[in-house]
């Protein structure tokens, strides 16, 4: 009986987490189809209240995060170490010695401001469009 019991808590509890999932707003997903029509490889998931897309443009990795009201909050796109603002790599170097890094990345909001982005083991370290460093935020 309680092995039964617990295979119906398990299976309740994925299909609630399914049905969170696909519930994305129908504005949010409008938006996005208008901003990035020729999209692929979309992946939807909830973030907290707002709504994240993962997918491909014009060859690159994106990721767009978006209100229910299908306001775009900020875009975020894969980028080459190598295309991160110059002071960036020093500072990396200085204060994270023998880390590797996992993804580079240009965040982009909808006020227009820029950030940029190293991800590492468990921990992303924002930067400002100059290159100064930001802070680290838990991954």
């Amino acid at each position: 009986m309680k092995k039964l019991m617990l295979a119906c808590c398990l299976l309740f509890t994925i299909t609630v987490n399914a049905q969170q999932k696909s519930k994305i707003s129908d504005a949010a997903k409008t938006a996005f189809a208008k901003a990035f029509p020729t999209a692929t490889n979309v992946k939807w998931d909830k973030e907290g209240a707002d709504y994240e897309v993962d997918f491909v443009s014009a060859g690159k990795k994106m990721s767009a995060i978006y209100d229910t009201k299908g306001n775009l909050k900020e875009t975020e796109q894969t980028i080459a170490a190598t295309e991160l603002p110059s002071p960036i790599m020093p500072y990396f170097n200085e204060h994270y010695k023998n880390v590797t890094i996992k993804e580079t990345a240009k965040i982009t909001k909808a006020s227009g401001e820029v950030n940029y982005e190293i991800g590492i083991k468990g921990k992303d370290l924002l930067f400002d469009a100059s290159g100064k460093f930001i802070k680290e935020a838990k991954d």
